[in-house]
């Protein structure tokens, strides 16, 4: 992992600290979440004195598991990746700092065989990171990283309302399972996915233990997720529910923001509290996950509440007014430096042979495969309900090019050219109009709006053509494809030979 960092990553130290993903600012005062937009699922937060570090779920994505810092909990910059090989779809990590290091422990989901826990540690969160190592948890998912305050003794806590110990390295478990809470009953007239006690999350405040579960099923109806509170003096329990749970929940439909949970306590150096959840938002759940943040209060029983409640789509006031960054980049100006493993991210693989060039704002990409579904097109998140990116494709060898709006190998929707024919891809399957022969260089422009993609293409970046295609993908999400993803827009270069790629535009596209 060493050679991982210190050899990718020094030429993108310039550009990293200009780059900054935000909320959007009501007034000088507020914010409005989500506060990082597009598939962001699964926050896990730390504060190490005045900076806050946050990551998230990277599934099939690499490099994986981006560690993004903070000063404000608003503004958020890239700082390192902490996973470089692909080991199966990356679930639900847990950061904490401990001891002097950073820790990550996280699930692997490796398709038909028994869940895995892993974990890697850093003395900085930009690295170099340890290699992954794996841990014996009993195909439990979702652990998270605690350690008891009187005796010293780490522990995993797991889905399911169990843990397990760690040796004080926190590099090996100790002993087995062990269930110590059953969770909160959700009502019977209900609607929502499934039982589903994970997401486990624990902060000890003045005299408790506060053991924040996520419940109701990450996806389904848009009633389906929130986040449940209980406590204990001691981390073997017994656990009492708070009387006001769910902490948070989406309770219809016509609210902003879907299946709201998965939530994780974080404070300021002043001794606030807010909450960091995910959150589909109404009508895009094609979009991903998107992380939120909203303040908690403590009544007077000391049970945490969260009264912004269904309004968390309102302008909230700042968490740390005085420490606000200074005005990002527009997003097209960042997209535009391909920095990969910040920005943009492979599928299902890393292999930094294939970048053969990445200047500012160029790069050449090795083709492979035969399809989008096998040359692990580089994606990017894209947080806007509408937009359009573009680029200019130089084609060399036996190569095509194309810009793909990609869920995973099944889903996939795009437009592709090479010099003899150009290509549009619905699902999995692509079609082909012959033409007799084209130039090397070639501009693709693709528009998602009204969540249905549309292609254009020009020889020289002014005159451009339509496609005559249209494909509606609405549908392209974990209800109907499964495995938790989102639709990620990018590029892909197919074949036997080399694409350079430049002149990169995003645009989001306003409602009319």
């Amino acid at each position: 992992m060493k050679y991982f960092f210190g050899y990718i990553f020094p030429f993108l130290s310039v550009l990293l600290l200009g780059a900054c993903i935000r909320a959007t600012q009501g007034d000088q005062g507020a914010y409005t979440n989500p506060i990082l937009a597009g598939d962001f699922p699964d926050p896990t937060i730390v504060r190490v004195d005045s900076d806050y570090y946050m990551t998230h779920s990277s599934f099939n994505y690499l490099p994986g598991l981006v560690v993004l810092h903070s000063r404000d909990l608003v503004n958020w910059v890239p700082v390192g990746c902490a996973l470089d090989r692909y080991l199966g779809a990356v679930w639900a990590p847990d950061i904490s700092y401990y001891d002097g290091k950073f820790w990550i422990y996280f699930t692997v989901d490796s398709i038909g065989l028994p869940y895995t826990t892993w974990m890697v540690c850093a003395e900085r969160p930009e690295g170099p990171w340890s290699k992954p190592h794996r841990l014996e948890t009993g195909g439990s998912i979702d652990p998270c990283h605690v350690v008891d305050v009187e005796t010293g003794d780490r522990w995993l806590y797991m889905s399911g309302g169990r843990r397990i110990a760690l040796n004080l390295e926190g590099t090996e478990t100790i002993g087995n399972l062990e269930k110590i809470y059953d969770g909160w009953k959700i009502p019977d007239d209900w609607t929502y996915e499934g039982f589903a006690l994970e997401g486990p999350k624990l902060r000890r405040i003045g005299e408790y233990y506060y053991w924040l579960n996520a419940e109701g099923g990450t996806a389904g109806p848009p009633t389906a997720h929130m986040a449940v509170v209980a406590r204990s003096k001691s981390l073997k329990g017994p656990w009492e529910n708070a009387p006001g749970n769910p902490l948070v929940h989406t309770y219809s439909g016509d609210e902003m923001w879907w299946c709201k949970g998965h939530s994780s306590l974080i404070d300021t150096p002043e001794g606030d509290w807010w909450l960091v959840s995910h959150a589909y938002r109404k009508g895009f759940v094609g979009l991903g996950r998107q992380t939120i943040l909203e303040p908690v209060i403590f009544d007077e029983d000391g049970w945490p509440v969260a009264p912004v409640g269904a309004n968390v789509d309102q302008p909230i006031a700042l968490p740390i007014g005085n420490r606000m960054e200074k005005e990002p980049k527009n997003r097209l100006a960042y997209l535009s430096d391909f920095r990969i493993g910040m920005d943009w991210r492979f599928y299902k693989e890393f292999e930094w042979g294939r970048v053969l060039n990445n200047e500012k704002g160029i790069l050449t990409l090795k083709a492979k495969g035969t399809t989008p579904a096998d040359a692990s097109p580089l994606l990017f998140v894209a947080g806007d309900e509408a937009y359009e990116y573009q680029v200019k494709a130089t084609l060399k060898g036996d190569v095509r090019v194309g810009l793909v709006n990609f869920y995973n190998e099944h889903f996939f929707a795009g437009i592709g050219y090479d010099v003899h024919s150009r290509f549009s891809w619905r699902r999995a399957e692509g079609r082909a109009r012959r033409i007799i022969e084209g130039p090397s260089s070639i501009w693709l422009r693709l528009r998602n709006q009204d969540q249905i993609l549309t292609g254009y293409y020009s020889e020289d970046g002014i005159h451009w053509e339509k496609q005559t295609w249209g494909y509606e993908v609405s549908g392209y999400n974990h209800n109907t494809a499964g495995e938790f993803q989102s639709l990620l827009p990018g590029i892909v270069a197919i074949g036997d030979g080399e694409v350079t790629f430049e002149n990169f535009e995003y645009r989001k596209i306003l409602s009319s």
